[in-house]
């Protein structure tokens, strides 16, 4: 099982509006990853909104959720490769640089989503992660994230 806090949980509150996992955002997604042994995990549940057709879920969902939880676990991996705490400053904050996603069968919607994160990569301002996105225990998606340390020209002048 999962363990710990989100990594989502300890971005500072004016790094927070991410469409996908910030806290900020009340029409968002507002994912929870964490770790899990050597791999991180974020589960969701598909709202109506996110059909693609009647009983399935949109692939954009999916791409989305890969992305976020992506991105989370660069920043939690980069935490753990620097020996420091969650949360603690300066804050590791990444943003995406590239994803790629394969579908590789159709997501039903009514049952929540799992997804799996692999660090496959720390390297300096970068980490790849590798992913699956699960329904139902059946793998319905992969992708791969490589995801870059935020310019401090992204962060909002306090």
């Amino acid at each position: 099982m999962p363990t710990g806090d989100a990594f989502q949980d300890h971005y500072p509150s004016e790094l927070s509006h991410c469409y996908g996992c910030g806290a900020a955002n009340e029409l968002g997604h507002r994912i929870k990853s964490r770790w899990d042994g050597d791999e991180t995990v974020a589960y969701y549940d598909p709202r109506p909104e996110h059909t693609a057709i009647p009983g399935f879920v949109y692939g954009g969902l999916l791409a989305s959720l890969i992305d976020c939880h992506g991105t989370g676990s660069a920043a939690a991996a980069a935490y753990r490769e620097a020996g420091r705490e969650l949360g603690s400053e300066p804050p590791f904050r990444y943003v995406t640089g590239s994803l790629h996603v394969d579908y590789l069968k159709p997501t039903p919607m009514g049952v929540t989503l799992e997804i799996r994160g692999r660090i496959a990569e720390v390297k300096g301002r970068k980490v790849v992660i590798e992913e699956s996105v699960y329904a139902d225990g059946v793998e319905v998606a992969t992708g791969r994230v490589v995801a870059v340390q935020m310019p401090d020209s992204m962060v909002p002048a306090g």
